[in-house]
């Protein structure tokens, strides 16, 4: 910020009150200034440094990342939208609306002295507002690392003082003003914290303290070597199993002959595998997350060895509801999504190439093979009408926020199944992106069309318990929790009502 000499100009005019404080102000700058600190003449002033511009609060989100959990990648994303709203409000209103200058540094050792010294207005102190608003963004989010982030936060704060370039009020108001930064990023963003699905219906589970009873069949495939150790350490007496991906369902069933719960560590699909074995067995599940998405396991608000190790050393645990389809002699269930149409052709395009030119770009061909101009729609029968679709998309309770992929789901148990449609019609990109950008309808009816109040000739959806189609052309191929497989002739999908005991912390 280039010098503006009118801002560093003091309101005219006597106030008691006011002056009183600036008085004590000054006082406790003075002892500061006087007092000796020790080890802190070669860390405050360089740590002071290394905060111009918020570099440090960056370089700290970045290490805050790296730690390649979800909980701790939003709480880096937190702490920097925090860092930027209270920078911005900083610069545009808080420098502008008190004029006062910068202390003197006579007081203040010469060794402490920063090697440029800032030209803007001495209130609020804006570095203080970074540190504040970064470290309690962090810690909305994720406590643990906020504990890592607090004491760096604070030392930058106080070095503004040691260094002589701001009076402690400064230092407090910009710490304040920082602090509710980071409440209103809260209350604009919720955390996951707030918007997780209610702990309920609570079940009974039994309380192993030191895991003993629970086996864990961890497929190596998803890459969860971190999160097996964390776990290991949080519940040293459970069995850990292990295995390659086409062995995940042989050591699930042999898992589940011995245990008290069964616990997964993998992606989704691994989840759905281990899920159909527990309520075969009657066991609850111990979910770990250790894919790529991990939708049922963060949405049961799961995240990592720590949480889990917890709900199984208390016991706690919820029922949630399972989707399950049938289609002749084919029968699954789903935690998450089913779907027909282009999801599922889509998936099997990106498996057939990904090998040989690598994720993205298979991602990338499947679209544009899936979406050319001149596929067909699916079409099925429901209640004596034949629909094409483009898309039919299924979820185990209502979805938030859906666009081409699910979103949020804040309750496991509503007894209800998503459903929405894209209707089949010519270019079926421009029929998916217009659902995507308008987000879920509402139908006043659970039917699978464009009626009602809301009409759109592109997209629908309902809210049913139950969903009975005919008419699914032989091999059309069927996603859910990320396999595929085929169906054909009469399809239905239903709920099973709170049929699934899972471990999951509570509040």
């Amino acid at each position: 910020m280039s010098p503006d000499v009118d801002l560093t100009v003091p309101k005219p005019g006597r106030h008691a009150l006011r002056d009183r404080l600036l008085a004590l102000d000054c006082r406790l700058f003075e002892t500061a200034a006087a007092r000796n600190w020790p080890f802190a003449e070669p860390v405050l002033p360089r740590l002071s440094r290394s905060a111009n511009h918020g570099v440090l609060w960056f370089a700290a989100a970045a290490a805050v990342a790296a730690s390649r959990t979800p909980r701790a990648r939003r709480a880096a994303a937190r702490g920097l939208a925090s860092l930027g709203l209270a920078s911005l409000t900083i610069n545009t209103l808080g420098k502008r609306s008190v004029r006062r200058p910068r202390p003197l540094l006579d007081p203040v050792p010469a060794v402490r002295h920063l090697k440029r010294q800032p030209i803007t207005t001495s209130f609020p102190s804006g570095h203080a507002a970074s540190a504040a608003a970064f470290a309690t963004g962090v810690a909305l989010e994720s406590p643990a690392w906020g504990a890592v982030v607090a004491p760096v936060a604070f030392s930058v704060a106080v070095s503004r003082v040691y260094t002589g370039v701001h009076f402690p009020s400064d230092v407090l108001a910009g710490a304040a003003l920082g602090t509710g930064a980071a409440f209103a990023v809260r209350a604009l963003v919720p955390t996951r914290a707030q918007t997780g699905p209610p702990p309920r219906p609570r079940a009974q589970a039994p309380a192993l303290p030191g895991g003993a009873g629970l086996v864990v069949v961890a497929n190596r495939a998803s890459g969860s070597a971190d999160r097996i150790r964390v776990l290991r350490h949080e519940l040293p007496e459970a069995e850990l199993v292990e295995c390659e991906p086409d062995e995940v369902k042989t050591e699930l069933a042999k898992a589940a002959a011995r245990a008290r719960a069964l616990g997964v560590c993998g992606g989704d699909g691994t989840v759905n595998a281990a899920a159909g074995i527990a309520l075969r067995h009657g066991l609850p599940l111990a979910v770990l997350p250790g894919g790529t998405l991990n939708h049922f396991a963060h949405d049961l608000s799961v995240e990592d060895g720590r949480d889990l190790g917890r709900a199984v050393r208390e016991g706690e645990a919820v029922r949630v509801d399972v989707g399950r389809f049938t289609s002749g002699d084919r029968e699954g269930v789903f935690l998450n999504t089913l779907s027909l149409g282009v999801y599922p052709e889509l998936v099997r395009e990106r498996e057939r190439w990904s090998h040989r030119i690598g994720a993205w770009p298979a991602e990338v061909l499947a679209v544009l093979r899936v979406l050319r101009t001149d596929r067909h729609p699916l079409r099925v029968e429901l209640r004596g009408e034949t629909h094409p679709l483009w898309l039919l998309f299924v979820g185990n309770c209502l979805y938030h926020r859906l666009a081409l992929t699910p979103g949020r789901r804040t309750d496991l148990a509503d007894g209800q199944l998503d459903v929405r449609v894209v209707h089949g019609g010519r270019h079926p990109a421009l029929r998916l992106l217009s659902a995507a950008l308008a987000g879920p309808l509402t139908l006043p009816h659970s039917r699978l069309r464009s009626s009602g109040r809301y009409p759109h000739p592109a997209h629908a959806e309902a809210r049913v318990s139950r969903l009975r189609l005919t008419g699914v052309a032989a091999g059309t191929p069927l996603a859910y929790d990320g396999e595929v497989t085929d169906v054909a002739g009469e399809m239905t999908v239903e709920k099973l009502p709170e049929a699934l005991t899972v471990y999951r912390p509570l509040p």
